[in-house]
């Protein structure tokens, strides 16, 4: 029996919603039926071409859902338990998985150029990244999988899958936020607005949100910013304002954009950290000269997947949300069915904040 999915054709293309055939799993694999899956950023930047994906590809990387069926040789789930889906599973062989930074792996994205379905039409379709989750329901890795932890609906956790790990993850294990740090975060997006309940979490004294939407404030502050500026060439010199001229210790930039980058570079304190979350493309250019590198001594920093290892941290995420210290359903904006997907890729590429939830 086919299943619904939106169906990226080609890259630049409108996504189409069509019948897909699944196979049934194979040894290491199993199949999911989606409950919710969240729309990210980084789907749109696969669809545009921002990010490389094979294409024609159903797109789709944090979601969550129940076991229908599994392939031989899997036994850490099994049908009917609920389990979060791991767009970057790590091989545990290459490089960087024997120096324990996982979310580096050579590999993990080597699913995504395997054909794992086909549309009712015969057309053979690529897993986005890894996973498909835009689609009723998928078949994938078994390392794709991970058990629901206990305590945590199944649609809400979709979210853990990509938003709250890499929010989470850049503030404590990329940046490595300290209690009584101050903090600015630049975007109020969906990861954004988790990496501002991560640094509540984390204790810091004072959290600035940073977006070019005044629409936003209402669910920056709710997520636990103190205060909110609006971007503007004036960014860095508001927040040194904030801050007692000295700018913030820690800046996480979830926007991706040269501007905001430096932006995030121009708003830390001399010795401080600047992490960059953002995907941006190979046109976002940001310049530094040679002089102020030396003068702030600030550190500059990448971040991948939040810097985390889905595995270890999941529990760990678990634990807050049933503590009510991270709110999942606080970043959420809308939820929607599968046709919505394309008009929530619009809304983002007019900032409009939060994450839109596909709900099946």
């Amino acid at each position: 029996m086919a299943v619904r999915a939106a169906v990226l054709p080609a890259i630049g293309a409108p996504l189409e919603i069509t019948g897909v055939e699944l196979p049934d799993p194979g040894p290491g694999q199993v199949r999911v039926r989606l409950a919710a899956a969240g729309v990210c950023h980084s789907d749109l930047s696969l669809s545009n071409g921002t990010m490389r994906v094979p294409a024609p590809a159903v797109l789709g990387h944090e979601g969550a859902g129940t076991v229908v069926s599994v392939g031989e040789g899997v036994t850490h789930v099994s049908p009917g338990d609920g389990v979060v889906l791991n767009w970057a599973p790590s091989c545990g062989s290459c490089h960087a998985c024997t120096l324990g930074e996982v979310w580096l792996c050579a590999n993990a994205l080597n699913g995504a150029a395997a054909v794992y379905a086909r549309t009712t039409g015969g057309t053979d379709l690529h897993p986005g990244l890894n996973v498909a989750a835009f689609a009723e329901e998928t078949v994938v890795a078994a390392s794709c999988v991970l058990p629901l932890p206990e305590g945590i609906p199944l649609v809400d956790a979709a979210l853990l899958g990509c938003a709250v790990l890499t929010g989470y993850g850049a503030v404590h294990h990329a940046a490595r936020v300290q209690p009584g740090e101050t903090v600015a975060v630049f975007g109020a997006g969906g990861v954004g607005l988790a990496t501002l309940q991560s640094a509540r979490v984390a204790g810091a004294s004072r959290i600035i949100a940073v977006d070019v939407s005044p629409a936003k404030e209402e669910l920056a502050r709710a997520a636990g910013a103190t205060d909110y500026v609006l971007a503007s060439d004036s960014t860095s010199r508001e927040i040194r304002a904030l801050t007692g001229k000295q700018g913030v210790d820690v800046a996480v930039e979830c926007a991706g954009r040269a501007v905001s980058i430096r932006a995030a570079w121009d708003s830390t304190r001399r010795g401080g950290r600047t992490t960059v979350v953002g995907i941006g493309g190979k046109d976002q250019e940001v310049t530094f000269n040679a002089l102020e590198i030396f003068h702030w001594g600030r550190t500059l920093s990448g971040c991948v997947y939040g810097n985390t290892d889905p595995a270890r941290d999941l529990p760990v995420l678990a634990e807050h949300v049933r503590a009510g210290r991270l709110d999942l359903s606080a970043l959420v904006t809308e939820r929607i069915t599968l046709e919505g997907i394309p008009a929530a890729f619009d809304a983002m590429l007019a900032g409009k904040g939060g994450r839109a939830l596909v709900v099946f």
